[in-house]
């Protein structure tokens, strides 16, 4: 039955990626926001009636509302629809009817999500399964976040933030590592940690949870839950891995290239797979892509062409281009590790030239729960950049400022600018060409890109 959902919220990533699958299978779709985004007209030019603000009279018609995790209970949509009697969900209450009579691949993890499911959907796609896909930030290229497809396999980003994964039931579960992240929601590591070991235990009978082994919370984590579910291996280097990278060599397009091995198979599966994306990180998401197309019983070296041809995921190392000699790279870095790996992968593709890192510390409760870590990730770049902290969803505290980490740091060549249009005028003046500028941003300093690109031009 049709249906017409409402969403508050629709210009997020996760609830517009929502609302496109049900337009692609013929719902009706309305939503609102506080902002008209990028995501928001995507999904209006889908097809559903977008409104900028919230209102009572927004949800009038609509079956069900589902409202992103930043509502709060008092919005005035949302009391409307109790008040209709109209059910009011979040994503994990909606998910799992979303995905019912469908093989379930859910992707979770701290680090890696968006860019290893954009893998799987790309790899999936290129293949003709022709999959019903969900995901955290754009594929590049597919041009999309979401899509309704005609194949059994529905793919999606599993999301811890507000535990919307465990309203998932996947038939795969890949888990790319499990390090403490989101304070506000998970106050300890602990805390943290049993929230994907009920991820892990909601794997459907018969299923199988593909870790990789190279992280310490991952294998944990496979540990505790092999008793009741398969878990299968995956990594660089080590041969009792079920499915490991070999022969790692930088290659002329910026990534790695490598062989793919099965424990067991002394020739490889594919070989010379090479990825045009940046980082040894990409490598174990390639090889959890691999996994998961062993497991569907596809072609690996078809799977492997496929992944040569990834061309990334929106904001997740990508690369705005060159002006006036200067290479912009905007990426979603917000945790000390992905900032680090980042960097690194940065100076592994421009070996010879001077690396800015320009961050934006997102939300109080992380930069001050991972402070220590922060002041230590990023010794792979020249310059740094620090500004003020974007708060997103939280109260700024009088007794805490970005400043605090940036005289923590070691860096010798650390600054803060706490507002962004100071930090856009020293960056016109400072940067050189030859130079590499990376935004490391989940919040709004990645307008900085776009100022300079503009100031500069095209070079």
């Amino acid at each position: 039955m049709k249906e017409h959902i409402h969403f508050i919220g629709i210009g997020g990533t996760g609830l517009s990626a929502i609302a496109r699958v049900l337009l692609e299978q013929g719902h009706k779709v309305s939503g609102s926001d506080r902002k008209y985004s990028s995501f928001a007209q995507a999904v209006e030019q889908a097809g559903a009636q977008v409104t900028v603000g919230h209102k009572a009279e927004n949800i009038q018609g609509a079956n069900i509302v589902i409202r992103s995790s930043a509502i709060p209970d008092d919005n005035v949509e949302v009391q409307a629809a109790l008040q209709a009697g109209i059910p009011v969900l979040k994503r994990v209450d909606f998910l799992g009817r979303l995905m019912a009579g469908q093989l379930g691949v859910a992707v979770a993890g701290t680090h890696g999500k968006t860019t290893t499911t954009s893998m799987i959907v790309w790899m999936l796609s290129a293949l003709d399964q022709n999959p019903t896909f969900i995901v955290g930030g754009v594929v590049q290229n597919l041009g999309v976040n979401a899509g309704a497809g005609t194949g059994p396999v529905f793919v999606i980003e599993a999301d811890e933030y507000d535990y919307m994964f465990l309203g998932l039931d996947p038939q795969i579960a890949v888990v790319t590592n499990v390090e403490h992240d989101h304070p506000d929601i998970f106050p300890t590591p602990e805390a943290f940690r049993q929230a994907f070991r009920d991820f892990g235990g909601r794997l459907a009978p018969g299923g199988v949870l593909l870790f990789c082994a190279d992280d310490e919370g991952a294998a944990q984590l496979a540990a505790e839950v092999k008793a009741e579910h398969e878990t299968l291996s995956y990594g660089i280097g080590s041969t009792h891995l079920v499915y490991h990278a070999q022969a790692l060599r930088l290659n002329e397009r910026g990534g790695f290239t490598f062989d793919l091995y099965k424990a067991g198979n002394e020739e490889p599966e594919a070989a010379a797979i090479a990825l045009q994306i940046p980082g040894k990180h990409n490598v174990q998401n390639a090889l959890a892509a691999l996994a998961v197309a062993d497991q569907l019983e596809l072609s690996l070296p078809a799977a492997a062409q496929a992944l040569a041809e990834f061309q990334g995921s929106k904001r997740r190392f990508e690369v705005r281009g060159e002006f006036a000699g200067v290479t912009i790279i905007d990426d979603y870095a917000h945790h000390p590790t992905e900032i680090q790996v980042t960097l690194e992968a940065a100076r592994e593709k421009y070996p010879q030239q001077t690396i800015w890192a320009l961050w934006q510390p997102h939300t109080f409760s992380r930069t001050r729960t991972l402070f220590e870590r922060f002041t230590q990730a990023f010794g792979a770049a020249d310059r740094v950049i620090v500004t003020k902290v974007f708060p997103a969803r939280e109260p700024i505290p009088p007794d805490f400022s970005a400043q605090d980490v940036v005289d923590a740091m070691e860096h010798p060549a650390a600054l803060h600018l706490p507002e962004l249009e100071d930090v856009t005028e020293f960056l016109a003046e400072n940067l050189s060409p030859g130079d590499v500028l990376l935004t490391l941003t989940a919040g709004d300093a990645i307008q900085i890109s776009a100022q300079l690109a503009e100031r500069f031009g095209q070079g």
